[in-house]
């Protein structure tokens, strides 16, 4: 209906007064929509960083090792070249022969012309200890029998020292291959180098094989801090090279080594035996 609207002065009729009595419908109110909120989306996790080459990590891991490798290598040369033997037997010997302390003696037994039984009855009594370390060498990582060849051929008192270290529990197989590597290309270079150069060495300069010595002796103070819980075993192994020392001073290491190995296990049986001895009396109990 048409709404009229009043003249000013005229009285308001029935239908005027209803519509200015009743007030206006309220509109319904508005509705305002909440503002969407979205769940936090996390950061994408980032990748974790890829782990160094086998190669590059065991580099690091023998840079220590051939700063001692290094010299003696040199000693070995100048040795080699002062007894009166040509630069390149340094290389062949540390190349093919690879036996640390029996290479020094070879140098001797060379120049005598010494008898091929005498030789290799001295390579092994000097270098049976690593029928030891074969006990305990990770060489079950090893992958490949050309890579398994050559990591039982180049298994030095170094290499076993660092590969059955407790940091290198996790070590794969190529890090201790390229491991054995990297030491054995120190003490050829070395070598070879000191053999070159060995002429121009002074035959009174003392003290570059002293290098093994002190690299012997910062390897045992590792091995040690790595096995701070187990003090009886660094104690086994100084009292057999004690024992060995006062019985049999001529073959002192090979009676240090298989004394030591008849006491470590010795007390493997002992525990073994006195654990077994625990688990029965709380099955009685």
């Amino acid at each position: 209906m048409p709404i009229r609207t009043p003249v000013v002065g005229e009285p308001l009729r029935p239908v005027d007064r209803q519509l200015v009595a009743e007030p206006s419908t309220p509109s319904a109110p508005l509705l305002i929509p909440a503002p969407r909120t979205t769940a936090p989306v996390a950061p994408a996790s980032l990748p974790a960083p890829a782990a160094p080459p086998a190669a590059l990590s065991a580099l690091k891991d023998s840079a220590t090792v051939g700063l001692a490798l290094v010299p003696l290598g040199l000693a070995f040369g100048v040795l080699i070249a002062q007894a009166g033997l040509d630069w390149w037997w340094a290389t062949a010997f540390t190349a093919f022969i690879y036996a640390g302390s029996f290479e020094f003696l070879l140098i001797g037994l060379v120049t005598a012309v010494a008898p091929l039984a005498t030789v290799a009855l001295t390579a092994f009594l000097v270098n049976i200890r690593h029928v030891f370390y074969a006990l305990s060498f990770p060489l079950h990582r090893v992958d490949g029998r050309a890579a398994k060849a050559y990591s039982t051929f180049a298994l030095t008192d170094e290499a076993f020292a660092l590969a059955t270290s407790e940091r290198a529990r996790a070590w794969s197989g190529r890090r201790t291959v390229f491991l054995q590597l990297y030491m054995h290309l120190y003490w050829v270079g070395g070598a070879t180098l000191g053999g070159l150069l060995g002429s121009l060495v002074p035959e009174g300069v003392t003290g570059l094989d002293f290098a093994l010595t002190a690299l012997f002796t910062v390897l045992a103070l590792d091995a040690i801090r790595d096995r701070l819980d187990d003090l009886p075993t660094p104690a086994l192994a100084l009292l057999s090279a004690v024992v060995a020392r006062v019985l049999f001073p001529s073959q002192m290491m090979l009676a240090a080594c298989s004394l030591f190995a008849v006491a470590l296990m010795a007390r493997h049986f002992m525990t073994r035996r006195s654990a077994d001895r625990a688990h029965g009396t709380e099955r009685h109990a």
